[in-house]
């Protein structure tokens, strides 16, 4: 289990009850068992109170953990007949981004997500989840086939933001962003989104124009990182933790300003104490979303996600 700084009180505790019941197995006769259960009760109780009421800041820390399920995860255990489809037919495969062919009990649908990978190998081939403009243009390329045939559009958001390095901008990554956003706006089928750990930047704008957008609890959604923001404003990325509260990037602040349309709970202690649970969930909102868009044409489906993001503008000024 990897601890976050916060839940480092959670380590010695649930390490000890670890302990003991090692030491039943090395040696049966040794009877821990009901000291560990007491350390579990314990454990469990300091877990309530830690993410009872968690700061933006540390939101972020959840949102970014390690273990949380990436996208890969969703695609492999919610959809079947799974067919990914690579490349821009431009320049390149960008590996940070997901997408293909797939069912969700049984309804055909386009899946796209952007993957962080698991360990040190799969984060450097996905780049750690930041999209070159290839990726953008993949994404565009697979919601024009979707159109094209008439299916519902899901994504899978993850990224600390499309990738700022020197090749992108030179290949046009502001420009593949906008596109991709654009092509979001205009698509005639449904289009269903899923925040599942950083929402960051135009990165996560560009897959998110939905119909509906729902966020795990724990997840951020932001125009820009925490760290990022503090540099700028303060001139001290330290400053991350006044930041994260001034930028409003919870997936409860969100719903509160109509940006999302739903959030999805997480187990106590986050989706990474919980994986298949999670991922149910997950599952679960994506069907019913797509439930609530079933019965609109074309026409319908783009105004109702036109006025969508008109309408949060209008919040902003009146709220």
């Amino acid at each position: 289990m990897h601890y976050l700084e916060f839940e480092k009180p959670l380590t010695e505790i649930e390490g000890k009850a670890a302990e003991l019941r090692a030491m039943t197995a090395a040696n049966p006769e040794a009877d821990v068992e009901r000291e560990a259960a007491a350390l579990d009760q314990k454990a469990q109780k300091l877990l309530v109170d830690l993410y009872k009421s968690l700061s933006p800041w540390r939101k972020c820390q959840v949102a970014r953990h390690p273990d949380r399920p990436h996208c890969k995860d969703y695609v492999d255990t919610l959809f079947s007949e799974f067919t990914p489809l690579a490349g821009d037919r431009g320049f390149a495969e960008d590996e940070a981004v997901i997408g293909g062919l797939a069912r969700l009990n049984d309804r055909p649908i386009m899946v796209i997500g952007q993957e962080k990978g698991h360990d040190t190998q799969s984060r450097l081939r996905r780049n750690f989840g930041m999209a070159r403009p290839e990726g953008y243009r993949k994404a565009i390329r697979l919601m024009e086939m979707a159109d094209r045939f008439g299916l519902p559009v899901i994504t899978l958001v993850d990224t600390p933001g499309a990738y700022p390095g020197k090749g992108a901008e030179e290949r046009g990554q502001a420009e593949a962003i906008a596109r991709a956003t654009q092509k979001c706006l205009s698509l005639g089928v449904p289009l269903v989104s899923v925040i599942i750990g950083e929402g960051g930047s135009g990165g996560a704008v560009a897959f998110a124009t939905a119909n509906r957008i729902a966020m795990l609890e724990h997840s951020v959604y932001s125009v820009i990182s925490p760290e990022g923001c503090a540099s700028i404003l303060w001139k001290d990325s330290e400053k991350m933790r006044e930041a994260a509260e001034a930028l409003r990037l919870t997936a409860q602040d969100l719903r509160k300003l109509d940006v999302i349309d739903r959030i999805i709970p997480e187990p106590v202690g986050g989706a990474q104490r919980d994986r298949k649970a999670v991922i149910d969930a997950v599952g679960n909102a994506l069907q019913s979303m797509l439930d609530e868009l079933d019965g609109k044409d074309s026409a319908g489906l783009r105004q109702d996600r036109r006025q969508k993001f008109l309408q949060m503008g209008a919040h902003g000024l009146s709220g």
